[in-house]
């Protein structure tokens, strides 16, 4: 349930960022995930999409969502919903963006979704990481700048969530120890590439079919890194055709032995999905590690 000072504070938002009267007629409750309160608000300028959350953890966490909206939009490559304004009221966050009406997938969905991922990873900078920090789910995303993946992956990705783990109880001694010999190795594993633009929490739930038959995605968690990472993340839950990654292949082949490194780049989303959702993920985390050290 939204409440009447907030959606009156809302029309007052629209009504600025419009420049005209703007009213909210209804609004109804949508499923938007584990960690937010989602509404689709009708009004007399169209549908939109509202998340709101008590801002426990992160008050700049729709801001910093907002602006990977805009850096994947800009790229003109995929489609995802444009951020409109988001904002704070009475203990809550909210973050408004258009509104995709879902609907039937085209005849070429996988493949025209495989190629423009591929596409927006042909989007690169000199470094790995970005100009900020970020999230995914409740998590600070460090993306403090490297030259090299290695670095990178091991600095801020593996290292802080596995240390994490372990001071929780969820990971033992060894399993942190041998995260930090797999760390060590990590130059010989990956070659050399530059950066991609990612989404960065690329999982079925996270995309939907638009009224135009294509691919729209979302939530998403935005740094520069190696684009085997969006690659490893579509495939640790299922839910994509195996056209889609055909496609990605025929426009932009991954580098040789990519299938075996699939592993490893799961590790990150799966102490993040330990650190959040806890133990049912321990027993993927120390198998991954176990098969890398």
């Amino acid at each position: 349930m939204l409440h009447t000072a907030l959606l009156e504070h809302l029309q007052q938002r629209f009504t600025d960022f419009f420049s005209s009267p703007t009213s909210i007629h209804q609004y109804k409750s949508v499923y938007g995930g584990d960690i937010n309160r989602c509404f689709v608000l009708e009004t007399n300028k169209g549908n939109f999409f509202i998340k709101v959350n008590a801002s426990i953890f992160g008050l700049d966490m729709f801001e910093k969502e907002a602006g990977g909206l805009v850096q994947l939009a800009d790229t003109g490559t995929v489609k995802v919903p444009r951020p409109l304004f988001d904002g704070k009221f009475n203990q809550q966050i909210f973050l408004v963006i258009e509104y995709i009406q879902p609907g039937q997938a085209a005849e070429h969905f996988w493949e025209d979704f495989g190629e423009s991922l591929s596409r927006l990873h042909h989007k690169s900078e000199d470094m790995f990481g970005l100009g900020y920090n970020n999230y995914i789910g409740k998590l600070v995303q460090p993306n403090h700048q490297r030259k090299s993946w290695a670095d990178f992956y091991a600095t801020e990705r593996i290292l802080p969530l596995a240390r994490k783990a372990h001071q929780k109880g969820m990971l033992e001694e060894g399993h942190l120890a041998a995260a930090e010999q797999i760390c060590n190795k990590l130059h010989n594993i990956f070659p050399e590439e530059k950066s991609s633009l990612l989404h960065g929490d690329l999982w079925s739930g996270n995309f939907i079919t638009g009224a135009d038959g294509h691919a729209a995605i979302f939530d998403p968690a935005v740094y520069f890194g190696n684009r085997e990472m969006d690659i490893a993340m579509s495939l640790l839950f299922g839910g994509f055709d195996p056209v889609f990654h055909e496609a990605y292949e025929h426009h932009f082949p991954l580098q040789s032995g990519w299938r075996q490194r699939v592993a490893l780049c799961q590790l990150y989303p799966l102490l993040v999905h330990l650190l959040l959702f806890g133990g049912s993920y321990r027993e993927r985390v120390v198998e991954t590690i176990g098969q890398y050290k």
